[in-house]
């Protein structure tokens, strides 16, 4: 689990049939103090509701993105697990 910023959402035109009806957001990965950005930002899965702004947690974890989607392969490696408060 990691904690990351929302800075934005993205959308396709052409997509990987596991991805339709998901909502598709960018995220920048926080290092472990919690304020400093890590990286380029990606792409995770959301079901929670998140908005751009959102501190959230991120994982990677395969089995999750599987439960997530009933189709079971994606091939997106970040679900949103949570909204930080």
């Amino acid at each position: 689990m990691q904690i990351a910023r929302v800075v934005g959402t993205t959308i396709s035109e052409a997509k990987h049939a596991s991805l339709n009806g998901l909502k598709l957001l960018l995220i920048q990965m926080y290092l472990t103090d919690g304020k400093t950005s890590d990286g380029f930002p990606l792409i995770a899965m959301d079901t929670f509701g998140a908005r751009v702004g959102d501190d959230v947690i991120v994982t990677s974890d395969s089995d999750l993105a599987k439960d997530l989607r009933p189709e079971g392969t994606t091939p997106l490696r970040w679900c949103v697990m949570g909204i930080q408060d």
